[in-house]
């Protein structure tokens, strides 16, 4: 993102692009009230903040539109800026006309997030809760909802900012001993810079552990559905939809490709894969089709690894999920098994299969509703107590660099390193922790995080 000057007043569309009842134009800046007198039908001079009026745009003599003005008088707005929204009529040749007025008056189109990035330079909220408004425009299940508004109204950028303050209170002292070298002083008590780093160190595990839950909220859980060909793997996927999006066949290998889609249980997104059946095959499109699986499964958050137990006995089913296990199912997935047909089979005969999974009907329903409580559930358990769930990939890289930082500083305590060197280490943990909230950034970095926010926020 170029930044442009600052002092320019600014307009945009805020709402989608497209045809609809009702579209809002936004204006902020100094000359807010000065350009839209010049196309507005009634002067809001000395007219109150937070205020709406009725009346005509004009273009000249032309009536462009009949509109509900809204004045919000800086700094108390969105952007600390005067700013003026424009509700008319959703035509695209409305939104268009008045914008193009707009600009002949004075103002400019904004760029990507320009609106959100001069809320942050005009310290009406900090970067990481410029970067939820994103998250929450962009968020389509309850707990994404959840989480980005948390984050949007202070969330764990407060805490960070608090403790920020604190350890930057001890690198003050310890930079005035070094000013105080040969006097051999000490302003900056050891233990109680012990006992801080401590609490840090806590919060910052609790955010960072919480970034595989957050990741999952803010991406949906990716979910596949693995097993050999009939094990009724796109019957399940069709029951978990409840529609027939997988083509159900008693052919082998009618799955050539990945099906995927999507359900929302409890207010937690799930995408489902349905693979191709994993089976020897001398069939080039199928050998093509089992090894697209493989690779849904390696960037899969759950598997489901399904069997169909007719003509298998319990312990070759046990060996086939130990060497699943083995070959396929890396660090941070969990596998769920499941037994299908059980309408089919005596479940005495597989007493030992239920230690490692759970008995299901794709066809019948049978137990589907308890697969999808273990599908929750299963995500759950990686929730945070805390209501601060780290969802930004940059803020998670961020907090696990401060963790070791954080960890070099207690190494200097405890072998009594120098206050030169304790001073850098401590100086490199504020710069991290204040690149999160802003209070550290860069003209790179702030380009970087608002050009991806649509135009008009």
């Amino acid at each position: 993102m170029n930044f442009q000057d600052p002092q320019d007043t600014i307009c945009a569309l805020s709402t989608a692009e497209g045809v609809g009842a009702i579209s809002l134009i936004r204006l902020s800046g100094n000359q807010s009230v000065p350009i839209i007198s010049q196309i507005f039908s009634k002067s809001l001079k000395d007219k109150n903040s937070h205020s709406a009026h009725y009346g005509i745009i004009k273009k000249g003599q032309e009536i462009i539109d009949e509109v509900v003005v809204t004045y919000f008088k800086g700094p108390n707005s969105f952007t600390g800026e005067d700013i003026i929204e424009i509700a008319c009529h959703g035509s695209r040749f409305i939104q268009e006309e008045i914008l193009s007025l707009l600009i002949s008056k004075g103002a400019r189109l904004a760029g990507p997030g320009e609106f959100s990035l001069r809320a942050f330079l005009n310290k009406k909220m900090d970067l990481s809760q410029a970067e939820a408004i994103a998250d929450l425009i962009a968020s389509n299940t309850a707990a994404a909802h959840k989480v980005a508004m948390n984050q949007m109204r202070g969330g764990y950028s407060t805490e960070i900012s608090e403790l920020r303050q604190e350890l930057m209170n001890f690198a003050s002292l310890i930079e005035l001993e070094l000013d105080f070298s040969e006097e051999d002083v000490e302003f900056a008590e050891r233990s109680a810079l012990e006992d801080l780093l401590k609490v840090i160190r806590e919060k910052l595990v609790s955010l960072v552990s919480s970034f595989k839950y957050g990741n999952v909220i803010k991406n949906g859980v990716p979910v596949a559905i693995v097993g050999a060909p009939n094990a009724g793997k796109s019957t399940l996927l069709n029951n978990l939809l409840n529609e027939d999006k997988a083509i159900v066949s008693d052919i082998a290998g009618t799955t050539r490709d990945a099906i995927e889609d999507t359900i929302v249980l409890d207010g937690i997104e799930f995408r489902f894969i349905d693979t191709a059946g994993i089976r020897e095959t001398v069939d080039a499109i199928e050998t093509q089709g089992i090894q697209k699986a493989f690779e849904k499964i390696k960037s899969a958050h759950l598997v489901l690894l399904l069997f169909d137990l007719a003509g298998e006995t319990e312990q070759e089913v046990l060996k086939q999920i130990e060497n699943f296990r083995k070959k396929r199912i890396t660090e941070g997935q969990e596998l769920i098994c499941l037994f299908n047909k059980s309408d089919q089979i005596k479940a005495s005969d597989f007493k030992k299969l239920k230690d490692v999974g759970f008995f299901i009907s794709a066809k019948t329903g049978d137990n589907v509703q308890d697969l999808k409580d273990l599908l929750v559930a299963t995500v759950k358990k990686n929730e945070s107590a805390s209501e601060n769930v780290v969802t930004n990939f940059r803020h998670y890289s961020i907090l696990s660099a401060c963790l070791l930082s954080i960890d070099k500083i207690k190494e200097a305590l405890d072998y009594q390193i120098s206050g030169d060197l304790m001073a850098m280490d401590i100086r490199e943990t504020l710069d991290l922790l204040g690149s999160i909230t802003g209070e550290i950034s860069s003209d790179d970095l702030l380009g970087n995080i608002f050009s991806k926010f649509c135009i008009g926020k």
